[in-house]
């Protein structure tokens, strides 16, 4: 699960352009979306960005976005979902 879970961090870091971070500099349990200390403050463009993320990587289409609220959570829940639906 480690190495999903720095996957996840590498592939948001370039799909966000979030060069100044480090996956090292991300808590894989902070909330990912919200005015949050120690989250990222993702938005609904960003969200978009993990849906493509989801399918493209791993070949999970999700069917709408009150499905990805739970998922999305933080780098750790999405790394679970992952880990049981990749495809």
């Amino acid at each position: 699960m480690n190495t999903l879970i720095l996957e996840i961090k590498q592939k948001i870091i370039g799909a966000l352009n979030l060069e100044d971070l480090k996956p090292e500099d991300i808590d894989e349990n902070a909330p990912l979306f919200g005015d949050n200390e120690g989250g990222l403050e993702l938005d609904s463009i960003d969200a978009l960005e993990l849906i493509i993320i989801l399918d493209k990587d791993y070949g999970i289409k999700l069917k709408d976005a009150k499905e990805a609220r739970p998922i999305f959570y933080s780098i750790a829940t999405l790394a679970k979902y992952i880990s049981e639906n990749r495809k």
